[in-house]
């Protein structure tokens, strides 16, 4: 068997299990079918009555007036993925600051997972005010050797462990951007469940920086989109560019009316989550410091956000087959994939709790971690 057919055939195994699940911390994003994810939008808030939309009008519209409205920005605008909403929001920013360089961190979404389109589409360079695994601080901002125009800010941080600054760090991050002379622009894929963390308002937190983006399929659900949002001057301008690089859609209405569901939902819940993911973490580190198993990491130790990460000293293809087991065999998944990173012979995991895991309590984390740990 072809390592490509070992995979199909594992990747088959693990959905099957999935779905098959009693008892889960999420529902991952491959386990919905066609007609689940169209069933709930027909309760999204809005008007089905409503002409359908056409190249923006109509619920594109109302989505985008709803996201300025929640962030407190002048304007909004809808993007069919957030590659290109950034991309076009770095590459605007260059052309008013004059200054083609972006300061952000190498584990940031463009750096690792947009194939240097950055600096292949846009013409854009790159500096980092650190390679460390954390956010960084308003020092190294401070102390990059050479000007920038715009610095990209990642809330949460997601490769480095869906990290956060504090609130007052954030403020400084800002304040060393703007003595260099430079816009800020704020990666918020993940913005809309980090108010907790920060003690803040969604608005509060845009006001600090000179654009945002948000998703709508991360955290709150929707099929897939995004929104730029800042003032009413330059999202006219990230209009025009959508455009030219191929965003004005003929309709958009299954994404927008999933987001305005998301946006009702999700949303409200996510405080909820974040405090869920804070007792799951905890119940996690002390069922792997009983559990005889040699190391283990829960990071961070309290998450910012309602995601983390989880580490062990084992191969990967051996702690997704234990959990691949465990839901095979019990109806829980505690775990779903792993990969190598880190020194050889360490493996980490991504964890997010939403509403299937609202209900598990400390002892069924203990649980679901001996149940794991059996089968490694």
């Amino acid at each position: 068997m072809s390592e490509d057919t070992e995979n199909t055939e594992r990747t088959r195994r693990l959905v099957a299990a999935w779905r098959g699940a009693e008892r889960k911390l999420s529902r991952s994003l491959l386990e919905p079918t066609v007609g689940e994810l169209l069933a709930p939008l027909a309760g999204a808030p809005y008007d089905m009555d409503a002409p359908a939309d056409v190249y923006g009008d109509g619920v594109v519209e109302a989505l985008e007036r709803r996201v300025a409205q929640l962030l407190g920005t002048q304007d909004a605008a809808f993007f069919p993925t957030g590659t290109m909403a950034q991309q076009i929001a770095l590459r605007c920013w260059a052309g008013r600051t004059g200054n083609p360089v972006v300061a952000l961190h190498p584990l940031s979404h463009p750096e690792k997972w947009e194939g240097q389109a950055l600096s292949a589409v846009s013409g854009l360079r790159v500096v980092h005010p650190t390679t460390e695994a954390r956010q960084p601080t308003p020092a190294e901002v401070t102390e990059l050797r050479e000007p920038f125009g715009t610095l990209m800010l990642e809330l949460p941080l997601r490769d480095a462990g869906f990290l956060l600054p504090s609130w007052e760090e954030l403020e400084a991050l800002v304040e060393a951007a703007r003595e260099r002379e430079a816009v800020v622009h704020f990666d918020g894929a993940r913005l809309w469940e980090s108010t907790v963390h920060f003690g803040r308002t969604l608005p509060e937190i845009a006001a600090l920086a000179d654009s945002v983006y948000v998703s709508f399929y991360k955290s709150l659900g929707g099929l897939s989109g995004a929104a730029l949002a800042g003032s009413r001057e330059f999202v006219e301008e990230t209009r025009v560019w959508r455009h030219r690089y191929g965003g004005q859609i003929f309709r958009q209405f299954p994404q927008a009316l999933s987001a305005l569901a998301g946006l009702e939902r999700e949303l409200p819940r996510l405080p909820q989550y974040v405090a869920q993911a804070r007792v799951v973490a905890g119940a996690l580190g002390t069922a792997f410091a009983e559990s005889g198993v040699p190391w283990s990491r829960i990071h961070p130790q309290e998450p910012h956000t309602h995601q983390f990460q989880v580490w062990l000293p084992y191969e990967a293809d051996r702690l997704t087959e234990a959990g691949l087991r465990q839901a095979e065999e019990t109806g829980t998944v505690l775990f779903r994939r792993w990969s190598p990173d880190g020194p050889p012979g360490l493996s980490v995991t991504e964890l997010e709790i939403t509403a299937p895991g609202l209900s598990w309590t400390e002892s069924d984390v203990k649980e679901a971690v001996a149940a794991f740990v059996a089968r490694l």
